[in-house]
């Protein structure tokens, strides 16, 4: 028997209906809500465990370049693992890999221990990623992508503004384990993945209901239409990814990275939420460009703030410069989602979704690598600059396209 396509003859359908009335949107926003904490709580955390155990700061920054590496890696087999076991076994697996090596910490802060359990959490990671951004899009018709796309983003990205800051405060100031313990999360949303796999295509990672492009799997001409999105989306999120992991050495005393990134997160999660019910009104292509110029505006007054240390009496223009590149880190990745998958059309859901996620992870890698070398010789001003000159260049990627 065939299951009901995603998005038909739901009360969610109708462009007036709330989207969180769509069947399976609950299931999915809590899913990636419990997921994406325990990814939150243990990022700034485990780094800091191994540190606990011996490990030199080379050591620690292998962590979450390994947590990352796998979850690279990963992405680009889930289309293919959807359809060979399904979508509530393959949402039950990414949960379980996530939350369960979490709890493992507490047997051992050795780096060995550490990494090979960043590994496995990378693998559940890589997967939840995919699969919960590809099932967003999967609930809903086309006109409401972008409404999807925004609630999705407001479930995956609120952990971060609250778990994430706190996190290395709860491990410094009390203990390890009840990070551990919050880093579990994902175990409480595994209900969710058998309730949300109800509403999706049986073992497919497309729109069942347009069938008329051939089946053969997603080849290059398919990955060169999501090339420019993609770009778009790796050059803010390497933004995003210096300014988060350098924020502390910007600023002489510690809280004002603390408020400088609780700006960049709130901004970031509200407009993330917000952008994509516009862009079902107006079109992604019609609001890329201006926050992509935002981007590079937000990046210029930090270069200019931290070109000595930020101190207290530059308050107000530190959390407003950090506020302007979350408002663009948000919106630039609601916007890229929703262009990918316009641009790979309704057959190639799953395609997009690894690209998209592919990108944002190496984004995220390289700004950290990116802006800490060119630190190194001419500092963090001159880094955030020439990050600032990466994102003006992408642009021409981001206009509308022509007709």
């Amino acid at each position: 028997m065939r299951r009901p396509s995603p998005g038909e003859s739901t009360p969610g359908g109708s462009p007036d209906a709330s989207i969180w009335t769509v069947p399976g949107m609950p299931a999915l926003a809590f899913l990636s809500f419990m997921g994406f904490s325990g990814y939150a709580a243990l990022l700034p955390v485990a780094p800091l465990w191994a540190v606990h155990g011996g490990a030199d700061s080379a050591g620690a920054g292998l962590v979450n370049f390994v947590l990352l590496a796998t979850t690279v890696a990963t992405q680009f087999l889930v289309p293919a693992l959807v359809r060979r076991i399904g979508w509530g076994a393959t949402l039950t697996l990414s949960l379980v890999l996530l939350g369960l090596p979490a709890l493992l910490h507490v047997l051992s802060d050795g780096l060995g221990v550490v990494l090979l359990l960043s590994g496995v959490r990378g693998v559940g990671f890589g997967i939840l990623t995919v699969a919960a951004s590809a099932a967003a899009v999967l609930l809903v018709d086309p006109a409401r992508r972008g409404a999807a796309v925004g609630a999705y983003s407001l479930a995956l990205a609120t952990p971060n503004v609250l778990l994430m800051p706190v996190g290395g405060w709860i491990a410094e100031a009390w203990a390890f384990w009840p990070v551990f313990v919050l880093s579990a999360l994902p175990l409480v949303g595994l209900p969710a993945s058998w309730a949300l796999a109800r509403h999706l295509p049986v073992r497919a990672t497309h729109d069942s209901r347009h069938p008329e492009p051939d089946g053969a799997p997603a080849g290059l001409a398919t990955y060169l239409v999501i090339l420019p999105p993609s770009l778009v989306l790796m050059a803010i999120t390497l933004a995003g990814g210096a300014l988060i992991t350098f924020a502390p050495q910007m600023v002489a005393v510690p809280w004002l990275s603390a408020a400088g990134l609780f700006a960049f997160g709130l901004v970031s999660t509200v407009v993330r939420w917000r952008v994509g019910g516009l862009a079902d009104r107006w079109g992604s292509g019609r609001l890329a460009w201006p926050f992509v110029l935002l981007a590079v505006l937000g990046l210029l007054a930090v270069s200019r703030l931290v070109d000595q240390q930020v101190v207290a009496d530059r308050l107000l223009a530190w959390l407003a410069a950090c506020g302007l590149v979350g408002a663009a880190y948000g919106a630039l990745q609601s916007l890229t989602m929703i262009r990918a998958f316009e641009a790979a059309g309704p057959r190639r859901v799953g395609a997009a979704s690894a690209v998209w996620n592919a990108g944002f992870d190496t984004g995220t890698a390289t700004g950290s690598v990116l802006v800490g070398a060119l630190a190194v010789g001419w500092g963090f001003g001159a880094g955030m600059a020439i990050t600032a000159g990466l994102v003006l260049l992408t642009l021409p990627l981001a206009l509308p396209a022509r007709r």
